[in-house]
């Protein structure tokens, strides 16, 4: 366990069970921007998509019936982002069962989870965050199983595509597997320098020159849910001051502001987007957040849910995990 870690989970027991961190205050806002801070509405309404999640899990643990292994991930982190642990009420039960279901799943087929290497990388991202928040001790060896499997299947290139073999490459694949080594390897699972390295060669490739946005399996057609996806995995990968990154930002910063109500990929785009922005710097953030926030609180459904996406779970937990980003529970939104 790392030090960042280790002193997130301290910071969470000694917190008083209605408390939460206040939005982040590394710097001051520029003149003009609006303070990103978490509204009440948007409270409540992480509070009501954290109650609908709760009254539909599956008895086995998992969520839906369609990628149940990704929305089970999801979920646990979108609880867990609030400071909800496993073993803790009033979720503590619920969340167990989760990390049981996801610990079983690695079990099956070599470690290999899902129908696919973005269900797998969600995974492997779930249980390394997880990792230390949980009692089990089971844990720990299946997420090096989980990362054994991402490390074998990179390709020539850098970069990984839907199933488990070395053969070919897109990014946003790729920057799921990215960001699940990034938190796995700040667990304490060793990930090779050289396998990041690669991955971020790989990302920079597909970036447009003189726009900044990024391709999808070429530096071509450029689009929001990508470059958001491809500006995060070079900020895990300790890209934060290269050209690459600034002009992805600013692509990002230059899309009408559409983006915030209708882009496809939408809940995968701003789940990326956000971090993106929080990760780069106090002014990113604080001029993206308060208009995602709006957004996405008027979206929400009277039951609590979100719908989109690959299914109403789906959607429900993204809402969450991006409403969520000034809790910074989790050790991946750690700056």
């Amino acid at each position: 366990m790392t030090c960042t870690r280790a002193t997130l989970l301290a910071a969470v027991a000694l917190a008083p069970a209605a408390s939460m961190p206040a939005a982040p205050t590394e710097a001051p806002a520029a003149e003009g921007v609006r303070l990103a801070k978490l509204s009440p509405e948007a409270e409540k309404a992480i509070d009501a998509g954290l109650t609908y999640l709760a009254a539909r899990q599956n008895p086995d643990g998992s969520w839906g019936a369609k990628y149940p292994a990704a929305n089970a991930s999801l979920s646990l982190m979108a609880f867990m982002l609030k400071g909800h642990f496993p073993g803790k009420e009033p979720y503590g039960e619920a969340l167990d069962k989760a990390v049981r279901y996801l610990v079983g799943q690695t079990k099956l087929r070599g470690g290999y989870v899902g129908v696919n290497m973005y269900e797998h990388g969600l995974t492997t991202l779930a249980l390394a965050e997880a990792w230390g928040m949980s009692k089990r001790e089971d844990v720990g060896p299946a997420l090096k199983r989980c990362v054994r499997i991402i490390l074998r299947s990179q390709n020539v290139q850098g970069g990984w595509r839907y199933m488990p073999r070395p053969y070919d490459a897109d990014i946003s694949v790729t920057v799921m597997q990215i960001v699940a080594l990034a938190s796995a390897r700040e667990a304490g699972v060793y990930v090779p320098r050289q396998v990041i390295e690669r991955a971020r060669r790989y990302v920079k490739s597909l970036q447009v020159r003189y726009v900044g946005g990024f391709g999808y399996r070429s530096p071509s057609s450029p689009g929001f849910a990508r470059s958001a996806a491809g500006v995060m995995s070079l900020l895990m990968t300790g890209e934060r001051d290269s050209k690459e990154v600034l002009m992805g930002l600013e692509y990002l910063r230059r899309l009408p502001s559409g983006k915030f109500h209708n882009e496809s990929h939408y809940y995968y785009g701003h789940y990326y987007a956000i971090q993106a922005m929080y990760q780069a710097g106090e002014s990113y953030y604080q001029e993206w957040y308060p208009s995602i926030q709006q957004a996405l609180v008027a979206r929400q459904r009277s039951d609590g849910s979100w719908s989109g996406g690959k299914s109403d779970h789906y959607a429900t937990a993204m809402s969450v995990l991006i409403l969520g980003v000034p809790y910074r529970y989790l050790p991946i939104y750690q700056r």
